[in-house]
């Protein structure tokens, strides 16, 4: 079994959209980025990389790069799904928790769930998607920003 861990953040900017785990999200802000934004599933693709010890997204998926702006985050993940499989490991289990004071999140949170078990090649009962605020503490409490933790278990295939 292979272990990692993932954290991301992002702006909460006027004018751009709100995705977070593939879903799009009525709210008056978004979360500014060089691709979709998307907090959660970059998150998650971080602990991913982090345990296949292969870098961060920064790394795959460089912000310099036209290629990715605008990036569909799930596309990404993919991508990532793909090196998973290359390097002999499937899903195990991945938690997750988004830190926002708003919008609400419960009401997307299966959607969320089904998008990443979906790209991921796994069933849903191995993805956890929570929620959560700072109670009105620093920048998520503040509508500053948004962030994500994900921590994920790859289990060897063979």
């Amino acid at each position: 079994m292979r272990i990692g861990h993932g954290y991301d953040v992002h702006r909460l900017v006027p004018d751009r959209k709100l995705i977070i785990g593939g879903v799009e999200i009525p709210y008056e802000k978004g979360l500014l980025g060089h691709s979709d934004a998307d907090v959660l599933v970059h998150a998650i693709m971080d602990s991913i990389l982090g345990a296949l010890a292969i870098g961060d997204i920064g790394k795959l998926f460089p912000d310099t790069s036209k290629e990715y702006e605008g990036a569909d985050s799930l596309i990404l993940l993919k991508q990532v799904t793909d090196l998973i499989n290359d390097k002999g490991f499937e899903i195990g289990n991945i938690d997750s928790t988004i830190i926002a004071q708003a919008p609400k999140l419960s009401p997307y949170i299966q959607t969320m769930r089904e998008n990443i078990a979906n790209v991921c090649n796994t069933d849903i009962s191995n993805i956890s998607v929570k929620a959560t605020t700072e109670e009105k503490l620093g920048f998520t409490g503040e509508l500053l920003g948004i962030s994500a933790h994900a921590v994920c278990i790859l289990k060897n295939k063979f």
